[in-house]
């Protein structure tokens, strides 16, 4: 049993959902006006522009949990405002899901563009420390990722479903991610075209890829469900990786992006997948697309490395 919320900010993205946001956070602000006992108060602040949620929550330390309201993109700025404050102020994380990826809800297990189901399961929850990552690069770009880094095709396709978000195409989930998908492997002829990468894990011995794909995972999925880690686990102390050993020829490449969704692809000799703590990846000839929780960032030489117990989440009840 959750042992009180306190005093609690809510920081929602009102377009989030194609704007179904802006209903999710009345449908809050009602909900804790009407129980008064759920909170010690409470305050609903709606972001205007990208960044907002990263400086609401960096200016949070006088709350006892911060409650993100939105999709992943709003959950990533909250725990990257969060990871600012002091670790002796720092609020609790919770999450009320109103996307059209829903990854990390999906990971730890909140009800999805149903804010009430998932305050009931928020209000009925238990605190866990939960791992982020942190990827810091040579162009001066860093950020903490609640969920998914990615560097090659599959983060094209991640950062191509961004922008159809942006467009409020209306679609939504894995069925997005695969429309992207598509869009991306379409415009590569024969063999896919990977990035020349020197990779270094855990201080071991530096090997050399071809790199194609290359997701570092804190949770399973990314891309609305497709599973590229199938074990990650928020809760471990380490980051899964997923990443091809060769390059296959493209009807291979989109046999594999099709067994992703389930997490077959990881039995493919084209594969590999492992867990580490640290990772350094450079890649040799030129930058490669790279997102961090669907959010772009930029360089060709990257430090990784999981950010063990860094928030305490409001786990959502299961029942």
């Amino acid at each position: 049993m959750n042992e009180g919320l306190g005093r609690t900010l809510v920081i929602a993205n009102p377009v989030a959902h194609s704007g179904n946001g802006a209903a999710a956070a009345e449908r809050v602000k009602r909900f804790f006006s009407s129980y008064a006992n759920a909170t010690d108060g409470f305050e609903l602040r709606l972001t205007q522009a990208p960044g907002d949620g990263m400086r609401m929550a960096r200016e949070s330390a006088s709350f006892d949990t911060v409650v993100a309201l939105g999709g992943d993109g709003i959950i990533h700025e909250v725990a990257n405002g969060l990871m600012s404050v002091a670790q002796h102020e720092r609020p609790a994380l919770a999450v009320v899901p109103v996307g059209s990826g829903n990854d990390f809800a999906r990971t730890i297990g909140a009800a999805t563009n149903d804010p009430i189901a998932a305050l009931g399961q928020i209000l009925r929850g238990r605190r866990r420390k939960l791992d982020l990552g942190h990827v810091a690069s040579d162009a001066s770009e860093s950020a903490y990722f609640v969920q998914t880094l990615s560097f090659g095709l599959d983060a094209a396709i991640a950062l191509d479903t961004t922008d159809r978000r942006a467009a409020q195409t209306h679609q939504k989930g894995s069925g997005l991610f695969a429309t992207s998908g598509v869009k991306i492997l379409s415009k590569v002829r024969g063999e896919a075209s990977g990035y020349p990468s020197r990779v270094t894990m855990d201080g071991e011995k530096d090997v050399r890829l071809n790199s194609i794909v290359f997701a570092v995972q804190n949770g399973p999925t990314y891309g609305g469900g497709f599973r590229i880690c199938p074990d990650a686990d928020p809760y471990d102390g380490s980051l899964d990786i997923c990443y091809n050993v060769s390059v296959p020829a493209l009807p291979h490449v989109l046999a594999l992006f099709a067994l992703a969704r389930t997490g077959r692809h990881v039995g493919s000799r084209a594969i590999a997948a492992r867990r580490v703590r640290h990772l350094h990846i450079e890649f040799l000839e030129r930058e490669p697309p790279c997102q961090v929780d669907g959010e772009p960032l930029h360089g060709r030489t990257y430090d990784v490395e999981v950010r063990p117990r860094s928030l305490t989440l409001i786990a959502p009840s299961r029942s």
